[in-house]
C-alpha cells in the first residue's frame, strides 16, 4: 500500500511493461491516471516520500538526452523509496561498441526490477523486454512513442478541464517525427477526444485519417474551436534534410501567437512537451500566458512517472 493511497491491486492494469499507448483500454489508462492523483498528493506533502518500492531497484538507462524525462523518473523512483541506478550512453560501455543487449543483460545481473530506456532506434524497448526479465519503460524510442509524456499529457487536460471525453485537441508541428503526438493521439482517441493535426507538408505523415484524426492545412483551421493546444518541438536531429525553408518561415505559418490562439475556446490550455524553441513554434507571451499548462506538465510528469513504476512493480512482485 502507498501510505493509503491505493485501495486494492483490483485498480492497476495488468501491465508486465509500458511500452507504448497504442492497444492499452480506456479503463487501463483511467487506472493510471487516477493512481496519478494520489501519486501527486504526495509530492505536495512536507514529507515527498513513502516507503512503497523500499526494496525495488530502478536503472535509467538513457542512450539518448534527456532533462525532464530521465530527472523525473529519478525523483519519481526516489519518493516511493526504490534504490536507483543511472546511466547514460556518453558514460556506459555503449561508446566502445558493447550491444544494448550486452548493456542490459549486464544491467540486469545487477538485480534490477524496472529498466527504463531511452534510445534513439524505434522498438528498442520492444526488444529489450524480449530479452530480460525487468520490467522495462519506454522513456521514448526513436519516432515511435513516448508512452508517459502521453500519460502526463491526458492527465494535465484531465485534470484542468475534468474529462478528456469529447475534447477537442489540436496538435501543431513535427508530427511525422514526434513520438509525443503518436502517443497522445493513441491515447487521446482511446479515451474519446477528438484531436486535429497541423504541420507542413513535409512534416505530416501519409495515413493519418486512418488513425481517427483530422488533419489540417493551416494551423488556424486546427485551433478553432479546441479546448488544448499542443505545440510540439521541431525534431532537427531527426531531419535526413531540411524540412521547411528557415526558422522564421514555419513560425510564419505554424507558430502559435496571442492572436492566433484568439480562435480557440476561452478555456484553452497551451501545451509543449519541451524543450521549446522561444519564437519558432510558440511566442514567449504564449508560452508565459494564462493558458499555459507546460510547467504543470513537467510537475506532473512525477506523479504519473510514480504511478508507472508502482504498478509495474506491482506485476513484477509485491510492492511494501
Amino acid at each position: 500500500m502507498i501510505d493509503g493511497a491505493v485501495r486494492s491491486e483490483a485498480e492497476f492494469p495488468a501491465l508486465q511493461h509500458l511500452l507504448g499507448l497504442e492497444g492499452l483500454t480506456r479503463g487501463e489508462i483511467s487506472s493510471i491516471l487516477d493512481l496519478s492523483t494520489r501519486m501527486k498528493e504526495i509530492g505536495e506533502r512536507p514529507l515527498k516520500k513513502v516507503p512503497s518500492l523500499r526494496g525495488k531497484t530502478v536503472c535509467t538507462l538513457f542512450v539518448e538526452a534527456s532533462t525532464r524525462t530521465r530527472t523525473s523518473f529519478e525523483v519519481a523512483a526516489k519518493r516511493l523509496s526504490a534504490d536507483t541506478m543511472s546511466l547514460t550512453a556518453s558514460a556506459s560501455s555503449l561508446t566502445k561498441g558493447e550491444t544494448l543487449l550486452d548493456t542490459a543483460k549486464n544491467l540486469e545481473a545487477m538485480g534490477p526490477d524496472i529498466i527504463i530506456l531511452r534510445h534513439s532506434a524505434a522498438g528498442a524497448p520492444h526488444f529489450l523486454a524480449r530479452h530480460v526479465r525487468a520490467a522495462v519503460v519506454n522513456a521514448g524510442d526513436g519516432r515511435h512513442e513516448h508512452p508517459t509524456q502521453g500519460l502526463l499529457d491526458l492527465f494535465t487536460i484531465r485534470e484542468r478541464l475534468g474529462r478528456l471525453e469529447g475534447l477537442e485537441v489540436a496538435i501543431v508541428g513535427d508530427v511525422a517525427n514526434s513520438r509525443v503526438a503518436r502517443s497522445n493521439i493513441f491515447a487521446l482517441r482511446t479515451m474519446g477526444a477528438k484531436v486535429r493535426l497541423s504541420g507542413p507538408a513535409t512534416m505530416m505523415p501519409p495515413g493519418l485519417e486512418a488513425l481517427g484524426v483530422t488533419p489540417c492545412r493551416r494551423i488556424e483551421e486546427a485551433i478553432d474551436g479546441a479546448d488544448v493546444v499542443m505545440m510540439l518541438r521541431i525534431q532537427k536531429e531527426r531531419m535526413g534534410s531540411d524540412l521547411f525553408p528557415s526558422d522564421r518561415e514555419y513560425f510564419r505559418c505554424f507558430g502559435l501567437t496571442r492572436e492566433r490562439l484568439k480562435r480557440a475556446r476561452p478555456h484553452v490550455l497551451v501545451m509543449h512537451p519541451g524543450p521549446i524553441n522561444r519564437g519558432v513554434e510558440i511566442t514567449p507571451d504564449v508560452a508565459d500566458g494564462p493558458e499555459s499548462v507546460i510547467l504543470e506538465q513537467v510537475t506532473n510528469g512525477v506523479a504519473v512517472r510514480m504511478a508507472v513504476l508502482y504498478v509495474l512493480a506491482h506485476r513484477q512482485g509485491r510492492a511494501s
